[in-house]
C-alpha cells in the first residue's frame, strides 16, 4: 500500500498531524534548492528522534575511495559523491532550561508543514507540550533566495501560550558533519577556521583530496513582540561548530522572533581568501533587503518561472498537484545558469546515487528544459559533456580502448567514472548513445545547428569510434555483435547482442558519418580544424559503414519483435499479472540470481529504442513490441512509467498511459517504490511532463515543424502548456471538446495540429 498522508492541494505540498514514522519521509518530499544549494527538510529545532540530516552544495563533491568485496581491473578507484555540508539552519531553543524536542515532547498537536511551491518556501508549524508543561506555539518559514543564490533566510516565531518563561534562542553553524553514505568513514571535510562578529558567525572549511573552499556563514536577528532585543549573543565555539546564544524573558503570549540569514560562499565562485568578505557582502544585502522583501522578490522570482513551466490541470487535483510536485523540484535541482553543473538523480535531497551525473540527463531532462527554459539551458547540458570528453577518452582507454574512442561515464562530477559495479560500469554501455542522441535531439528541436561545428562533433566521432571498436565479427552469424552488454533493464546482465545498444550502436555512427558529411561541406574550417584534431581519415569512416550496415539483431519470427537479447525466449516468460503480489517488488522479495533468470524487465528496453526512434518504426510494429514487453515489465525504476505512458498514448490507450502517469506523477509523494526517505527522484520528474506534452499533447519535431497530437483523459476536464519553440512561446490548451492555440510575440508560425498545417498569428487563438 502507498503512503496517501500528503494532503491534496493544486500548489502547496501539506501535511498535517505529527507522526515519528513519517519524518524521514517529510524531510525528502518538503526539501527546498535554489540550483545553487539545497537542504532536506530538517527541523530547525534539536530533534532526537530518526532523521536524515542534509545539506548540499552544487559541484562540490568528495571521491570517496570505492568499496567492492572482488576489485575488477578497470573499476574506478573512487566514487565522487556531492557531500553533505556543513549545517547552517540550526537553531537549539530552551524553555525554562528545557529544550525544546518534538521527540521528548508531552503532545504535539496542530503540526503542519506546507511546501508553497507557487512561491517557493517552506512553513512548519505546530503547537507542543514540553516535558516542564509548558504549551508552546511554534512556526518557521523558510526558503533558499532565487535571486540572491548564495543565501537562505528562515523566519521562526515562538510564543509561550500558557507562561512567561525564559526562552534561550541558540542558532548556530556546524561544520562536523558526515555523509550517510560515506563508504570508509573518512574525514571529508577539514574546518579551518571559525569566526563570530557580533551577531554573525562563519565557519571555513575546505573537502579533503578535491580541496573545494567554503564558507558556512550565518547573521540572526532577534525581536520580542517586534522590538530588537537589547544584549548581545553570548558566543560559543568549538573547533568544528559556533553557537549564539540569546537569553530572553518572554511574556505568556508574547511573540519572539528570530530571522536567521544563512548559506554558503565558495571557491568555485571566490578568490579562496575572500570567502568571508563575501559572505559579508551577501548578508549585508540580504539582511538590507530584509526577510520580507526577500521573501517577495522569492515569490515574484517563482512567478516568472511558472509563467513558462507550468502546465495547468483541470478537474484532477492529484494529477495537477503531481505535475507541480515534478516541474518544481527540477526548477529548485537546476536552473541552466552554470555549465559546470549537472542534474543530479538525487538532486539536493539525498546521498544516494552520489549527487552525480546519470545519462538521465540527456534521455529525460534535456527535453524539459530545452522547451521551458531557453536554447542557452540545453546548450549547457550539452557543454557539459563536451567539456568532459577527454574525461570520456580517458574512461575507454582503461577499458582497452583506443584512438579516440570515448566511453561517457555512468556516474561522474568531473567526467571520470566513478562507478564501481561491473555489470554497469563496463556493459551498461548504452549512455554513450544517450549522449549522441540529446546531441541530435538539441539541433531537431532548437532549429541550431551551430553546437555540432562548434564542440559535438569532437564528442559523435568519439562515440562513434567506440562503438567501432566494442562490435566484433561473428563468422557464424557474418555479422558483427556485441557481447557482455547490460541494456536498460538492469534485471539483465552480461548478455549478448541487447536490441537497444546494437541499434543505438548502428544509428550513432550513422548519425556521425551523416554530420561529417555535412560539416565538411557547410562548415570547411571546423572541418578542417576537427579532422586534423582527431586524425580521422577516409578509410576508416568506411569501415564504420561497414560496420554499422551489417550489425545483427535479435528478432522472433514467431512473434514478430526485436528480442531484448539473444536469451530472451529461453526464459520462463510468465507475466508480471500472474505473480502473486506477495512476490512484489522482486527487487526487495527475490536474490538478484532469480531476477537475473526471470523475463522481468525493469524499464523499458527495447521500447526505450521505439521511444528515441519512434520514427522508425509504425504504429502497427509499436503496438506488437509495446504488447510483447509491457505484460513483463515490473516499472521498478523510476524511469519506466514516463516512456510506457508516451507509448499508452500513442497507441490510443488512455486508460493505461493515465494510469502510468498518475504512477510517475506521485511516484516520491504516494512512494511507490518505499525508498523516498532516502531522497527524490530528480530526473525521472523530466519524464512526468513528457508524460503530460509528448504523451497526451503528443509533441513531436516532423520533418524540422513543430506538431501536435493531442488527446484527453477521460479523469481530465482539461490540460494546458507552455512549449518555448525556437524562441517563439506556444499555448496548447486541450479540453474534451478542442484544442487551442496560441502564440505571443510578433512572429508567426506554421505547426501540425493532428497531421494538418495550421498557421498561428501573434494575439489570435486558433482552435482545432
Amino acid at each position: 500500500m502507498n503512503q496517501d498522508y500528503i494532503l491534496a492541494d493544486p500548489w502547496s505540498i501539506i501535511e498535517e498531524g505529527f507522526d515519528k514514522e513519517r519524518v524521514k519521509s517529510s524531510e525528502s518530499l518538503f526539501s527546498i534548492g535554489n540550483g545553487a544549494m539545497g537542504q532536506r527538510a530538517n527541523f530547525e529545532e534539536h530533534y532526537s528522534g530518526e532523521t536524515f540530516q542534509g545539506s548540499y552544495i552544487a559541484g562540490v563533491y568528495y571521491p570517496d575511495k570505492t568499496r567492492v568485496g572482488w576489485w575488477k581491473n578497470g573499476y574506478p578507484e573512487y566514487f565522487a559523491k556531492v557531500l553533505n555540508a556543513p549545517n547552517w539552519i540550526g537553531i537549539d531553543i530552551k524553555i525554562n532550561g528545557v529544550i525544546l524536542d518534538l521527540n521528548t515532547c508531552k503532545k504535539v498537536e496542530n503540526f503542519k508543514r506546507e511546501l508553497n511551491m507557487k512561491e517557493g518556501w517552506y512553513r512548519r508549524s505546530f503547537v507542543a507540550t514540553m516535558p516542564n508543561d509548558l504549551e508552546v506555539a511554534f512556526e518557521a518559514i523558510r526558503f533558499l533566495s532565487l535571486d540572491l543564490d548564495e543565501t537562505g533566510a528562515i523566519q521562526l516565531n515562538l510564543q509561550i501560550l500558557n507562561s512567561d518563561a525564559e526562552v534561550v534562542l541558540g542558532p548556530y553553524l556546524d561544520g562536523g558533519i558526515k555523509n550517510m553514505d560515506s563508504n570508509w568513514d573518512d574525514k571529508f571535510w577539514n574546518i579551518t577556521q571559525v569566526d563570530s562578529k557580533e551577531n554573525r558567525a562563519f565557519v571555513h572549511s575546505h573537502t579533503n583530496k578535491t580541496n573545494f573552499g567554503v564558507c558556512t556563514f550565518m547573521h540572526n536577528e532577534v525581536l520580542l513582540d517586534g522590538f530588537p532585543i537589547e544584549s548581545g549573543p553570548n558566543v560559543i565555539k568549538n573547533d568544528t561548530s559556533v553557537a549564539h546564544s540569546y537569553t530572553v524573558m518572554v511574556k505568556r503570549d508574547a511573540t519572539l522572533t528570530l530571522t536567521k540569514y544563512g548559506g554558503y560562499t565558495v571557491d568555485r565562485n571566490h578568490p579562496t581568501d575572500q570567502l568571508q568578505q563575501a559572505a559579508n557582502q551577501v548578508l549585508d544585502e540580504a539582511s538590507q533587503i530584509g526577510f520580507a522583501k526577500l521573501l517577495q522578490k522569492q515569490k515574484e522570482a517563482w512567478g516568472q518561472i511558472w509563467e513558462m513551466s507550468d502546465i495547468g490541470i483541470e478537474g484532477d487535483i492529484k494529477a495537477q498537484q503531481g505535475i507541480r510536485f515534478n516541474i518544481f523540484q527540477l526548477n529548485q535541482t537546476y536552473l541552466g545558469k552554470d555549465s559546470r553543473l549537472n542534474i543530479g538523480p538525487k538532486g539536493f535531497t539525498g546521498e544516494k546515487y552520489g549527487g552525480s551525473t546519470y545519462w538521465d540527463t540527456e534521455a529525460y531532462c534535456i527535453p524539459f528544459y530545452m522547451a521551458t527554459k531557453n536554447q542557452k539551458v540545453a546548450w549547457n547540458l550539452l557543454k557539459y559533456r563536451y567539456n568532459h570528453l577527454a574525461k570520456a577518452i580517458e574512461n575507454a582507454q582503461k577499458l582497452g580502448f583506443s584512438n579516440g574512442a570515448a566511453l561517457y561515464p555512468m556516474v561522474t562530477m568531473n567526467g571520470e567514472e566513478c562507478h564501481n559495479e561491473w555489470e554497469i560500469t563496463f556493459e551498461e554501455i548504452h549512455r554513450n548513445g544517450a549522449i549522441a542522441f540529446a546531441i541530435y535531439n538539441y539541433t531537431r528541436f532548437a532549429g541550431d545547428y551551430s553546437y555540432i561545428p562548434k564542440m559535438g562533433l569532437e564528442v559523435l566521432v568519439g562515440i562513434a569510434r567506440f562503438w567501432h571498436q566494442r562490435v566484433n565479427f561473428s563468422n557464424e552469424k557474418e555479422q558483427y555483435v556485441m557481447l557482455g552488454v547490460t541494456g536498460p533493464n538492469e534485471y539483465e546482465n552480461n548478455v549478448n547482442n541487447n536490441w537497444y545498444t546494437n541499434y543505438l550502436a548502428k544509428w550513432c555512427v550513422e548519425y556521425t558519418l551523416e554530420q561529417l558529411a555535412k560539416v565538411e561541406r557547410e562548415y570547411p574550417k571546423d572541418y578542417a580544424r576537427i579532422t586534423e584534431k582527431t586524425n580521422i581519415g577516409p578509410e576508416e569512416l568506411q569501415d564504420w559503414a561497414k560496420v554499422a550496415g551489417n550489425i545483427y539483431f535479435p528478432y522472433s519470427e514467431k512473434h514478430r519483435v526485436f528480442l531484448q537479447q539473444d536469451g530472451f525466449l529461453d526464459k520462463e516468460l510468465i507475466k508480471v499479472a500472474d505473480l502473486d503480489k506477495s512476490e512484489r517488488p522482486i527487487n526487495q522479495k527475490w536474490s538478484w540470481d532469480r531476477i537475473l533468470r526471470s523475463p522481468y524487465i525493469k524499464q523499458a528496453d527495447v521500447l526505450q529504442g521505439f521511444y528515441f526512434f519512434e520514427d522508425h518504426f509504425s504504429q502497427e510494429e509499436l503496438e506488437r513490441h509495446f504488447d510483447f514487453y509491457e505484460p513483463f515489465t515490473v516499472h521498478e525504476s523510476s524511469l519506466s512509467p514516463c516512456v510506457h505512458s508516451i507509448q499508452a498514448a500513442k497507441l490510443g490507450r488512455m486508460e493505461q498511459a493515465y494510469t502510468f502517469y498518475l504512477r510517475t506523477s506521485r511516484l516520491d509523494l504516494d512512494d511507490y517504490n518505499k525508498e523516498v526517505e532516502e531522497g527524490l527522484h530528480i530526473t525521472s520528474m523530466a519524464g512526468t511532463w513528457m508524460s503530460i506534452v509528448e504523451g497526451f499533447g503528443g509533441m513531436r519535431i516532423v520533418d524540422g515543424q513543430l506538431s501536435f497530437a493531442p488527446r484527453i483523459p477521460k479523469e481530465w476536464k482539461s490540460y494546458s502548456f507552455k512549449i518555448n519553440f525556437r524562441n517563439q512561446i506556444i499555448t496548447v490548451n486541450v479540453t474534451r471538446e478542442a484544442t487551442s492555440f496560441q502564440i505571443s510575440g510578433n512572429g508567426e508560425l506554421s505547426i501540425l495540429a493532428n497531421g494538418k498545417t495550421v498557421k498561428l498569428t501573434p494575439s489570435k487563438t486558433i482552435v482545432t
